[in-house]
């Protein structure tokens, strides 16, 4: 069976909880920010292509107070963060160091009201969350615009821009965790809505709604359990790979590169693999687009077709799955009722993504457990929405 996403309520109560345990008051301010499953479109955002994500139900919820003091005080209740769990640093003085996950909320501090956190007040505060750790479902981009919502909240001062607010978290994150991300996450984090994917131009940065509304669908999210680090180094490789790429065409980034280019690569030296890397970044711009166009059609035979395509694509040419991945995939694509499904996220662990009908879902899942020599979690979810406030006299 699939596992029970804990109701936001729940992680709520656990943030109330625990700040009323820690600070001896309630909390006047909460705010919440979701993770993110990417439907198709991997590692094309940094080049300037397109990508297809939705919002998950499940969020990273941040409760508490000014304090009257320019300290800010913050507690996570994620034991599965790297300790200590409790930071303390000064609105005026905020530098980047240990524990890792208090540089996500430093960046969002730094970067709230543009740079100009003298104006941000001292505040005591807790973090919960359901969004897992290591899991390419975007944790981090939920906690940098959990934490950003909630400081909207507390002062009463809101990015007029949604734009601006996903690029100061994306900046954040580039600054103080040193993670030279796109903006994909940090966008679906702050514009998703419910029974919709988000097809980003991340050249443009306009965002186009596209529906996912069909009942007898389901998309299944498979953690692998196998914990990816992104900051391990593999992704700022890739990155580096594909601009020498963009470099000897005499390009900005990959967005504008055609199949015709690769020979190019190949007549000016460059190695095999920086001609896959290329090759992946150019195809999978182009299954983004139709993927989109058949998810507006209803076509999802074709939709699955392309999940699939991308999830080679990714293990072949930009080599960033694993084994791990790769057993899921093929698990998967066996089975009756599947239309497609791919790794998600930045890759080296973390989740499947499996577009099924809802008849075949729990087949599926008896079929992953016996195939996958690990332990597996299962969540079906659906598009849902983006950042908010939640009043905590009428919690959701």
């Amino acid at each position: 069976m699939a596992s029970p996403i804990r109701p936001i309520d729940d992680v709520v109560k656990e943030a109330t909880d625990a700040f009323v345990e820690r600070f001896q008051c309630s909390p006047e301010v909460a705010a919440c920010a979701p993770g993110r499953v990417n439907l198709i479109g991997e590692h094309t955002d940094y080049n300037g292509g397109y990508v297809l994500p939705m919002a998950l139900p499940m969020v990273t919820v941040v409760v508490g107070k000014i304090n009257g003091t320019r300290k800010c005080n913050i507690l996570t209740t994620n034991q599965q963060a790297d300790k200590p769990w409790e930071v303390e640093f000064r609105v005026t003085d905020i530098i980047s160091g240990k524990p890792k996950w208090a540089n996500y909320v430093k960046g969002s501090v730094a970067f709230f009201r543009r740079l100009e956190p003298s104006k941000v007040p001292g505040f005591d505060a807790v973090i919960s969350s359901n969004v897992p750790l290591g899991g390419g479902l975007s944790s981090s981009a939920a906690l940098e615009v959990a934490v950003f919502t909630f400081l909207e909240a507390l002062t009463g001062e809101k990015e007029e821009s949604l734009h601006k607010k996903a690029i100061s978290c994306q900046e954040a994150e580039h600054v103080y965790a040193g993670m030279p991300c796109g903006i994909m996450d940090q966008f679906i984090s702050v514009m998703g809505k419910e029974n919709h994917a988000l097809l980003i131009d991340c050249v443009s940065q306009q965002v186009e709604l596209i529906p996912i509304k069909d009942p007898e669908l389901v998309i299944l999210v498979t953690n692998s359990n196998v914990r990816h680090e992104l900051t391990g180094g593999e992704y700022a490789t890739r990155r580096a790979q594909c601009q020498i790429a963009a470099k000897a065409l005499a390009v900005d980034y990959l967005r504008p590169v055609s199949e015709e280019d690769l020979e190019v690569l190949k007549d000016v030296g460059l190695d095999d693999v920086i001609i896959r890397r290329a090759r992946h970044v150019i195809r999978e711009n182009k299954r983004t687009v139709e993927a989109a166009q058949a998810l507006q059609s209803g076509n999802y035979e074709q939709f699955g077709k392309l999940m699939t395509e991308s999830h080679i694509s990714l293990r072949d040419d930009f080599e960033v799955s694993c084994p791990e991945l790769d057993c899921l995939v093929d698990a998967a694509i066996e089975v009756n009722g599947v239309l497609g499904s791919r790794m998600t996220g930045g890759g080296f662990g973390g989740c499947t993504v499996t577009l099924v009908y809802k008849d075949y879902v729990e087949n599926l899942i008896r079929c992953l457990r016996a195939k996958y020599s690990g332990e597996p979690t299962f969540y079906i979810v659906r598009p849902s929405e983006g950042c908010r406030e939640i009043p905590l006299n009428k919690t959701e």
